[in-house]
């Protein structure tokens, strides 16, 4: 990869690099493109993709109600402003 392939992924990724950093930059990404070319040469065929590598469980707590919920009275008195049983916000977009 040479300096003038760095500058146009540059200017197209909107990236300022300095003229310095040019061949350090071109290294890298050669460096990266050979590791995922390693990668892509792994025989993948029949392989389940994974979430994560070990085979884990979330343990989950079963969803109940805690405490009794409010009424829509109760949660609509301490709005500074409503309407309809609607919570009135300014206005964000034009």
């Amino acid at each position: 990869m040479d300096t003038e392939i760095v500058k146009r992924i540059a200017h197209l990724s909107r990236i300022a690099l300095p003229e310095a950093e040019l061949p350090q930059v071109a290294d890298q990404l050669e460096r990266i493109f050979a590791l995922v070319a390693e990668m892509q040469a792994v025989p993948t065929e029949g392989i389940e993709p994974m979430a994560h590598p070990l085979d884990l469980q979330q343990p989950l707590r079963p969803d109940l109600l805690r405490q009794e919920c409010l009424s829509r009275e109760e949660l609509m008195a301490s709005a500074p402003h409503a309407q309809d049983g609607l919570f009135l916000v300014p206005k964000v977009i034009e």
